[in-house]
């Protein structure tokens, strides 16, 4: 069951294998400057590692966007069949780490905690600890 403290996901080839294999050969490109190997070859090494290093950082940034669009349209509609109210009318006063926070609360609480954020300026793990009844969120990485 998904709670506060385990809510956090990973996904294993990104996390753990793409980023640190990235970063290897952005490490080895930078040693490589230091190597007997011609400038060309240098040069060529260190942008064809940062390339991959960035191509894989947005890639991610891209998908995590994306996840925040969809996040914040479940988020309008649930708000609006559940208080027949436009979340757009408090979104302005809340950071999209605040909306994103709020997903986790049940219908019954989403609505006084979206309100009560808007109002005390919680921060997203203040949001994500007021929750009482959990809600998860098995999709998002």
């Amino acid at each position: 069951m998904q709670n506060f403290k385990n809510h956090v996901r990973y996904n294993p080839l990104h996390h753990f294998i793409l980023s640190p294999l990235t970063l290897v050969g952005v490490i080895l490109s930078i040693v490589l400057l230091f190597s007997d190997h011609s400038l060309t070859e240098k040069i060529f090494f260190l942008i064809l590692a940062l390339s991959v290093f960035l191509a894989s950082l947005i890639a991610r940034l891209y998908a995590t966007k994306n996840q925040d669009r969809t996040i914040r349209a479940e988020l309008r509609l649930r708000y609006y069949i559940l208080t027949g109210n436009r979340l757009e009318e408090l979104e302005d006063k809340l950071t999209m780490a605040q909306l994103v926070a709020t997903r986790f609360a049940s219908d019954e609480e989403l609505a006084t905690l979206i309100e009560r954020a808007t109002k005390e300026n919680l921060s997203p793990k203040a949001i994500k600890e007021s929750i009482k009844n959990w809600t998860a969120d098995e999709n998002r990485v």
